[in-house]
């Protein structure tokens, strides 16, 4: 791979088994800098997240392709000539080996704060450390004093904001470490343009804003697709939530107790756990729930791998870091891959009932509404409970209504009876 014993490839890394190519969003180095290994190089942006990715090599950097230029995977983007006795690189997949180590929000606090990760056990899922570890950290051992990285600004955001007018003084950045990159001076330019002008205009669909039109236009084209809709007694959910919220450190979601009841019914109703591909029904033999994501950039869905097979506290660690990184935009494109089944959960917008869309392969969907406090007649007696709608929209060419609403029914009464979720599957009474 090296033009030369004395020079490293530094490669447009593959994330994931569907990626094929990377826009490079923004150079942390100048051409020419010295670089140590470990500390950020570039960021890369593909249509579904962005990653910031590290030296794998001290020495010498010589930039061959620009800020901004989309290349395929494995292309060199530079070299790096080490000095002396350096190590030689390690190869650029550890970057996932380090993210399994710490959240790479938790990885730029322990930058800032200077906190050494070496050797930590995170709170986090697979023992990853997150950002409450290094908060932890932090108060633990004072923080040696450090000095705020100067204001920066990528070459090609430079450039552009002299062609467009843009001052650059009154512009917020948005990339690493706060630098200012070319999607923040487009955006002050568009505002300064409607500032200027308040007459209609006309923006192009781009970047993840296309890809999520193009995903629903397919699925809506596509697939026949039903929704069922039920209420359910959310009462005894508020109250078990509320119990173990008191005996846990952390506070376990309502998102966490929805995907533990889509699991355990998934196991249980595996007609559902399926995807329609072009060969025919292919019938999943993991549990892998998505959680729909509101980020900056549009809607992700990021998975949660076995899910029937982890606890409600396990759960919950899964989708706020899952969460947190896909807001942040630092999620691998491997975690928004695949999955059986996708929950989107409106209820804190205050909305009641939705019909979503089906998330391709998968062939449904759950739809959360709000809990709603609600006069219900139970035994000849009105009474106020806590109630909540799910809408389930099924692909109707791979199960029928019958099926589709056991399945539903299941969902329901596991939520009407919560701690049934702690019991192992199959063991509690009907």
């Amino acid at each position: 791979m090296n033009d030369s014993p004395a020079t490293v490839n530094v490669v447009m890394p593959k994330l994931g088994l569907t990626m094929t190519e990377a826009t490079l969003v923004a150079w942390h180095v100048i051409d020419g800098d010295e670089v140590t290994k470990g500390e950020p190089l570039f960021t890369l942006e593909t249509e579904k997240t962005s990653l910031e990715i590290e030296a794998t090599v001290s020495g010498t950097l010589s930039i061959t392709t620009p800020e901004g230029e989309t290349v395929p995977v494995q292309h060199v983007i530079g070299t790096i000539t080490p000095h002396g006795n350096d190590a030689l690189p390690t190869p650029h997949a550890p970057y996932a080996d380090a993210l399994l180590q710490a959240t790479p929000k938790a990885r730029q606090l322990a930058r800032v704060r200077g906190v050494s990760l070496a050797g930590r056990t995170g709170s986090g899922p697979r023992k990853m450390v997150v950002a409450a570890d290094v908060e932890a950290m932090d108060t633990l051992a004072p923080a040696p004093v450090t000095v705020p990285a100067p204001h920066t600004v990528s070459p090609v955001a430079r450039r552009l904001a002299e062609q467009r007018g843009v001052d650059l003084a009154a512009v917020q950045g948005t990339g690493p470490r706060g630098r200012i990159v070319r999607a923040d001076v487009e955006a002050a330019a568009a505002s300064q343009a409607l500032s200027e002008d308040h007459s209609e205009t006309s923006v192009p669909l781009a970047g993840l804003r296309a890809v999520i039109a193009e995903r629903l236009e397919a699925s809506w084209r596509e697939r026949p697709q039903v929704a069922i809709v039920s209420e359910v007694d959310a009462t005894a959910l508020v109250s078990a939530r509320e119990q173990l919220n008191a005996e846990l450190d952390v506070k376990v979601s309502y998102n966490a107790f929805l995907a533990a009841a889509v699991a355990r019914a998934l196991v249980e109703h595996p007609q559902l756990n399926v995807h329609l591909t072009e060969t025919g029904l292919h019938h999943l033999t993991s549990v892998d729930i998505g959680i729909a994501v509101d980020t900056p950039r549009g809607l992700l869905v990021p998975i949660v791998r076995r899910a029937d097979r982890l606890g409600l506290p396990a759960i919950h660690a899964e989708i706020t870091d899952l969460a947190q990184r896909a807001i942040a935009g630092t999620l691998l494109p491997s975690e928004l891959e695949g999955g059986s089944f996708t929950i989107t959960n409106l209820g804190m917008y205050e909305i009641e009932l939705f019909t979503p869309i089906i998330n391709p392969p998968q062939s449904a969907i759950l739809g959360v509404g709000s809990i709603v406090q609600k006069p219900v007649v139970i035994d000849g007696a009105v009474e106020i409970r806590d109630r909540m709608t799910l809408s389930l929209v099924f692909d109707h060419r791979v199960v029928d209504g019958a099926p589709a609403a056991r399945f539903l029914q299941r969902i329901k009464r596991l939520i009407e009876r919560p701690m049934v979720l702690a019991l192992p599957a199959g063991t509690e009474r009907n």
